[in-house]
């Protein structure tokens, strides 16, 4: 593997500065006729109900412009019945976002900008994709050049572009339906226990995996996301701060962020099997002064069966190609497995709602209070991805 397609960003270390303090997620659903902000807003109440705070504890918000509708400074006071000033950052909210946020979020707490931060995602796109409107294929539709390069060539949407590197994968490492699925059983047995996950009621066997149709070679459903409405907040504060207040503390000990170079356009990729992760986890665990044989659970953002292997084997958990030969069997399941992975179901099988809810699983892991719980856990990460970007975050029970 080359490492000129990509790089690092350069961050601070705030490793033990800043906990999560309370954590939680709005009702995930099918279309629910709900809009964003009503969306987020119930993730914000359940969070701040978890952490013991009221909104008027609230000095700081952070969310992402991703899509024009998140849940802003403005939305907060006007829900909350609040008037107070509120430090306010774009750089949170979902995907990459879920993981570098309380990076963010511990520079401002530093600087004395807030005391106590939300950072909150939310979609309404199960809803708005019976409107023919939203939704993932309609936001990469829009960039320009995917529309003239790609789109043209029939390589859109999202499941096309991630069943060729599925294939490539297989091509170079000889990868098998059988090991993909595997990630989509153990997501799946994962979200039956859990209470909030969309397919909670729906069993998968990896027979009834293989004996489901291809729908883009070698993609069959079940590699696929779903598309929900839903979402999740978590509140950050100080370590000092969060001892007195009435959860567990559960401190970011480490950050990492990594960048490609060809940013969205994977067509370009230079390493058309990686992920960004090969850039953001090293510095992450440096940061944490852990390595991932240190890692009791692991959340990925998961929007293709094949990104889940890819950054396992790019975050260092395998070496690079032998994440098919890791994954097969009870690997990733929470009870006994080697590497306990998308407890909740992640997005293939509880929610999709772009990896806030993978971090508000990993602090419930962390205190014990998971519905597929892992046995003692201590460190939980999560990898954030967009295709251009990941993030690593390193979370410890303290």
């Amino acid at each position: 593997m080359t490492a000129d397609w990509g790089f690092p960003s350069d961050l601070d270390d705030v490793s033990g500065e800043v906990a999560i303090a309370g954590v939680g997620e709005a009702d995930h659903t099918k279309a629910s006729g709900r809009t964003t902000k009503q969306i987020g807003a119930q993730a914000i109440e359940r969070a701040l109900a978890d952490a013991g705070l009221t909104p008027r504890d609230v000095d700081g918000i952070m969310h992402t412009p991703f899509d024009g509708q998140q849940f802003g400074a403005d939305d907060y006071r006007a829900h909350f019945g609040t008037t107070h000033e509120m430090w306010t950052s774009t750089a949170g909210g979902g995907m990459v976002w879920a993981g570098s946020a309380p990076h963010e979020a511990a520079l401002a707490i530093r600087a004395g900008k807030a005391r106590t931060i939300v950072n909150v995602f939310s979609v309404a796109w199960a809803t708005q994709r019976a409107d023919m409107v939203g939704g993932p294929g309609e936001v990469h539709a829009a960039e320009l050049f995917k529309q003239n390069l790609e789109v043209p060539f029939g390589w859109f949407p999202q499941p096309v572009y991630f069943a060729t590197i599925a294939r490539r994968h297989m091509h170079e490492y000889g990868t098998t339906p059988a090991q993909l699925g595997a990630i989509a059983v153990a997501c799946r047995r994962h979200a039956n226990r859990t209470p909030a996950a969309v397919l909670r009621d729906k069993p998968l066997t990896l027979e009834q995996y293989l004996a489901s149709p291809t729908i883009c070679d070698p993609f069959r459903k079940e590699d696929c996301c779903l598309i929900s409405d839903g979402g999740g907040a978590y509140v950050m504060t100080s370590v000092e701060r969060a001892r007195d207040l009435r959860r567990p503390v559960i401190e970011v000990a480490g950050v990492g962020v990594g960048n490609s170079r060809t940013r969205t356009y994977w067509a370009q990729q230079g390493d058309f099997t990686a992920t960004p992760q090969v850039f953001a986890a090293p510095g992450a665990f440096r940061m944490a002064g852990l390595s991932p044989a240190d890692v009791d659970v692991l959340a990925c953002y998961d929007p293709f069966t094949i990104v889940s292997l890819m950054q396992i084997e790019d975050m260092g958990f395998c070496k690079k190609g032998e994440g098919g030969p890791f994954v097969e069997g009870t690997t990733l399941h929470f009870d006994g497995g080697r590497l306990p992975y998308n407890t909740q179901g992640g997005m293939l099988s509880h929610a999709y709602v772009l990896g806030i809810a993978h971090v508000v699983e990993v602090v419930r892991q962390l205190r014990g209070e998971a519905a597929a719980q892992v046995r003692d856990a201590e460190i939980g990460v999560y990898g954030g991805y967009t295709g251009p970007q990941a993030s690593t975050l390193i979370l410890r029970r303290r």
